[in-house]
């Protein structure tokens, strides 16, 4: 699970920012938020984020995201650029470096992996563990001007030969992570394994308001070999309200033209869903059919009749499954997006009611609606806001001091909490 994710001099991140999942002293839903990933170390479950819009809110789900790809991507060659952006409007922070630092759990050994980079260079890269109360080194890298070249300091206790360690030195290029490059080395297994596949198997890619659902609904669906996933979507879209008796999975094969493979590769979708798309060389033309209850009667749709609330819906409802059914982060910007509410507050309830291990997630949204829910806690809610220098800057709920008699949704409201857009007149002279 992670504990807390830190930013500084990333896109519209200036100075230092932190998401933090570790909660406050409310014992306000304990169960249904909490999860016990040790003895004594209880960490939240979800994180919703709001703010105006450019305020940043997207900005810190793509930091993790980066963050991710660091730990797996290998560059093609010591040319390529890194990716990150620093903070643009000064003078001083373009040329200075971007640090990320995320704290987490694997099992029950907590783990801080650090980095600082420009476009060209990672200068630093530390990765400790804590399996008691004492932090051990498994392995610090630097950056030599002078031969222009990484150099790595292992730590004993990873417990790794002294030819894996030349090897893995070998394949870290000043622009590839430690860990990237351990990914792509002939090595004994020690815990880098442990940490390299808790990012390329549970740390999930943001997922985008813009991004169709429907390859990765297909996807699931096809590989749902016992059912279970098709009975807990049904049962999920019943118990929204949703007249939907069944869903029909049906499927042709073609081969996968070079225009066609173009189309699929700047499609609006997942990578995972892609991948599955090209892997044989063959496409498999899916379609849904939906089976609507009307009256007496069930009728047939096909998925290019069905709303966009509804194809949505279905998605956040098979992510839901995969949450429950695993141990996974999943970032989602703008939840809400095509999404009515009540059924929003009703998947954040549904996840938090059920989820027993150690799933979590990341939200951004323009609902304020939430704020005044009385199942929110206020550990939960983060505001981004940005200043007159377009800095943006991140606030807890929990930390402003509102009585909890007050409503957030009245004091965010009225601008207490952050400050709300100025909007003009809504009278144009056109004649300007």
């Amino acid at each position: 699970m992670v504990a807390e994710f830190s930013i500084e001099n990333f896109f519209s991140i200036k100075s230092a920012q932190k998401i933090s999942f570790e909660p406050s002293a409310d014992t306000f839903m304990s169960d249904e938020y909490l999860y016990e990933i040790k003895e004594g170390v209880r960490l939240l479950k979800i994180g919703i984020i709001y703010g105006a819009n450019a305020s940043g809110k997207t900005n810190i789900l793509n930091a993790i995201e980066f963050f991710k790809m660091l730990v797996l991507r290998m560059p093609k060659d010591r040319n390529e650029k890194t990716g990150t952006v620093p903070f643009m409007l000064d003078d001083t922070s373009r040329n200075e470096v971007t640090k990320m630092s995320m704290v987490f759990y694997i099992n029950q050994s907590k783990y801080i992996l650090s980095f600082e980079l420009d476009a060209k260079h990672i200068y630093s890269e530390t990765l400790i563990v804590y399996d008691t109360i004492r932090p051990t080194k498994l392995y610090n890298r630097s950056y030599d001007a002078s031969t222009d070249s990484t150099v790595i300091d292992f730590g004993v206790n990873l417990k790794m030969t002294k030819k894996s360690q030349d090897v893995i030195s070998g394949n870290t290029i000043n622009n590839c992570s430690v860990l990237a490059a351990f990914g792509k080395s002939n090595v004994e297994r020690t815990k880098l394994n442990d940490v390299y596949d808790y990012f390329a198997k549970q740390v999930k890619e943001v997922l985008a308001p813009g991004m169709l659902l429907s390859g990765y609904i297909k996807s699931r669906l096809d590989k749902d070999k016992t059912g279970d996933l098709k009975k807990f979507v049904l049962n999920f879209l019943k118990a929204s309200d949703f007249n939907i008796e069944n869903v029909l999975l049906h499927e042709e094969e073609e081969l996968i033209t070079p225009e066609l493979e173009q189309l699929i590769q700047n499609a609006p979708i997942d990578k995972e869903a892609k991948a599955e798309m090209l892997k044989n060389g063959k496409i498999t033309n899916t379609e849904l059919t939906f089976k609507h209850k009307a009256g007496n009667k069930v009728y047939d749709l096909s998925e290019e009749y069905e709303s966009n609330g509804t194809m949505r819906f279905l998605g956040m409802a098979v992510i839901l499954n995969f949450l429950l059914k695993t141990n996974r982060f999943v970032s989602i910007d703008e939840v809400e997006t095509s999404i009515h509410y009540e059924l929003l507050a009703y998947f954040i309830k549904v996840f938090l009611a059920n989820s027993n291990g150690t799933s979590q997630m990341l939200l951004t949204t323009h609902d304020i609606n939430l704020l005044d829910e009385d199942f929110i806690r206020r550990d939960t809610i983060w505001f981004t806001d940005k200043d007159e220098l377009g800095e943006t800057k991140i606030v807890r709920l929990s930390s402003l001091g509102l009585h909890k008699n007050l409503s957030p949704y009245n004091a965010y409201k009225q601008g207490k909490l952050v400050k709300l857009p100025f909007l003009g007149s809504q009278y144009i002279n056109l004649d300007d």
